[in-house]
């Protein structure tokens, strides 16, 4: 018997839980997050600096709007495609300023859309070594980086190597600069040869 009203007891305190979590719920979580908040889960970038560039991927997610929201892929142009909104400027923004614009433009068809956008990969600050270097290709770009990091990063020079000769080519609006570097005089502690490097970049070793 004592058991049966034990059992029957809880039963009849089943509801109370269920209102107290679903009133505790409302109290922590039934807002929208904001779009701050929602951009700070990235482990990767600042999404108030980090500039976005072709390559990277984005995602954008509208809250409670699951057909506007997904991962975006940057393309060469610089650009992704929503659905409705069609074509959107993504490079050269930060996530902030992304979001910002998606928000304006979904108000035509949104009432208070809360838009957050996450740099899910960086894959646009890269820069290439080719020639005498143990490896040749792509290297991620990490801030303030320098030739001389670069080339330590592709495993050092070859020993053909030109170590005076060495050139960094980098578009400029359009055109192509050649950028010396002496690989011996940075070795050497010469402030002249810390070129802090750009996406894009291109470390020539002949």
């Amino acid at each position: 018997m004592k058991l049966a009203y034990a059992v029957l007891a809880v039963m009849a305190s089943l509801p109370f839980v269920a209102m107290a979590q679903k009133q505790n719920q409302a109290a922590t979580g039934a807002s929208a997050p904001s779009a701050a908040a929602a951009s700070a889960a990235s482990p990767t970038v600042n999404p108030d600096t980090y500039v976005i560039g072709a390559d990277d991927s984005l995602s954008v997610t509208v809250w409670k709007e699951p057909s506007f929201s997904g991962t975006f892929p940057v393309r060469p142009d610089g650009k992704i495609s929503m659905v409705m909104l069609g074509d959107i400027r993504a490079a050269g923004r930060t996530p902030t300023q992304l979001s910002g614009d998606i928000t304006e433009r979904l108000k035509k068809y949104i009432q208070d859309p809360v838009v957050s956008v996450v740099v899910m990969s960086v894959n646009s600050q890269k820069i290439f070594l080719i020639g005498e270097v143990n490896h040749t290709g792509p290297t991620m770009l990490t801030p303030g980086m320098t030739p001389l990091q670069a080339i330590a990063a592709a495993g050092g020079l070859t020993m053909f190597a030109n170590q005076k000769h060495i050139y960094i080519l980098r578009g400029v609006q359009g055109k192509q600069q050649k950028i010396p570097f002496n690989y011996k005089k940075a070795l050497k502690g010469d402030n002249s040869q810390d070129i802090s490097l750009q996406p894009g970049d291109t470390i020539v070793v002949p």
